[in-house]
């Protein structure tokens, strides 16, 4: 029976890996018959590290991104933090995120003292917001703008979308959506997104109701890791949807909260590289010390795709801890859930 179910989600695992393979290939051909570069092609590279357009935009973003959550932590010193942020930017790793409620503002504040001192010209700068109507919207992008210190933010996004009704009410008049907007025309940011780790549902529910108020949003993120593919599957029900937008998707979560690594199934240098071997365009990763960084570096550096023997091999060693979404818990509980938890940043 065990061996059946292993076989049976391998099976699976498979055929999404193939239909994304072949989903971002369709796309990227239809792009290069219209003259525009495959979303996937590097464009540059600095440093050994490669840079990829950001979805339908002329932005160039590295190939992996510096999550900002780990940089706020009590456990990690405001100088390491700083020291990480700009070691990254000097070796070509341009790609920043950040949140206004990670650490209750103490992610934002110290990257922006990290972007001090010529940085914040190296970086591509994002940031995601909670506020749902306009007012909460507002405020907390001046929070961020502030604490991050700088005119403008590159790119900004709707976090946890996470409720069925997310979609609908991002669209109201006078809501996220209008804010970000006007915030785009005033020059405070250049492009708009949106997140969330629930549900691919909830992903698909953002897009259509975008599509519904003639929106394209500019970048979309989502985990995306060896473990996804095996259950409720944002790389298998997102992924392709999103890159048919022309959408960037931005992978997070490359070692689910961590889960990844107890499951005993792959190395973290595996797990990462699994990761960024996928059609998304960024993959974040989280750095609490230099050690960990210099990981990351050591795998982003002259990166190479692993190729559809190597991500089977992957799939298949993740299948039966995969199967029921265990080691994914931000897809079925609540924990990792801000805005549940504090209703109040909705707004």
């Amino acid at each position: 029976m065990e061996r059946r179910s292993f076989l049976k989600q391998g099976a699976v695992a498979l055929a999404g890996l193939k239909a994304a393979a072949a989903q971002a290939a369709a796309v990227d051909r239809a792009r290069s018959k219209t003259g525009k570069e495959p979303s996937l092609q590097t464009v540059a590279t600095v440093n050994g590290i490669a840079r990829r357009k950001l979805g339908r935009s002329d932005a160039q973003v590295s190939i992996l991104g510096i999550g900002g959550y780990h940089l706020g932590l009590a456990s990690v010193t405001e100088q390491d933090a700083i020291s990480i942020i700009r070691r990254a930017l000097d070796e070509g790793i341009n790609f920043l995120d950040n949140c206004w409620d990670y650490n209750e503002g103490v992610s934002e504040d110290r990257m922006g003292k990290a972007l001090a001192g010529g940085y914040r010209e190296k970086a591509f700068l994002m940031t995601k917001l909670d506020g749902r109507t306009g007012p909460a919207a507002r405020q907390q992008l001046d929070e961020s703008l502030k604490r991050l210190r700088t005119d403008h933010i590159d790119l900004v996004q709707i976090h946890e979308v996470i409720r069925p009704g997310d979609g609908e009410q991002a669209f109201q008049a006078g809501y996220v959506v209008d804010v970000l907007r006007e915030a785009r025309e005033q020059g405070k940011i250049k492009h708009i997104g949106f997140t969330g780790h629930k549900s691919p549902q909830m992903h698909l529910n953002m897009i259509e109701a975008a599509d519904k108020h003639g929106f394209v949003f500019d970048t979309v993120q989502m985990p995306v890791n060896a473990l996804d593919d095996h259950y409720d599957s944002f790389g298998q029900k997102v992924l392709p949807v999103a890159r048919q937008h022309g959408m960037a998707v931005l992978g997070m979560k490359s070692f689910s909260n961590g889960l990844i690594l107890k499951t005993n199934t792959v190395t973290a240098v595996e797990a990462l590289h699994y990761a960024m071997s996928t059609p998304v365009t960024v993959t974040i990763t989280g750095c609490d010390s230099m050690a960990i960084f210099e990981q990351a570096l050591g795998v982003v550096r002259n990166f190479k795709p692993m190729d559809d023997a190597q991500k089977i091999a992957v799939l298949r060693k993740t299948a039966t801890v995969g199967s029921d979404g265990k080691f994914e818990a931000y897809k079925s509980q609540h924990i990792y859930d801000g805005t549940i938890n504090n209703p109040q940043w909705l707004g």
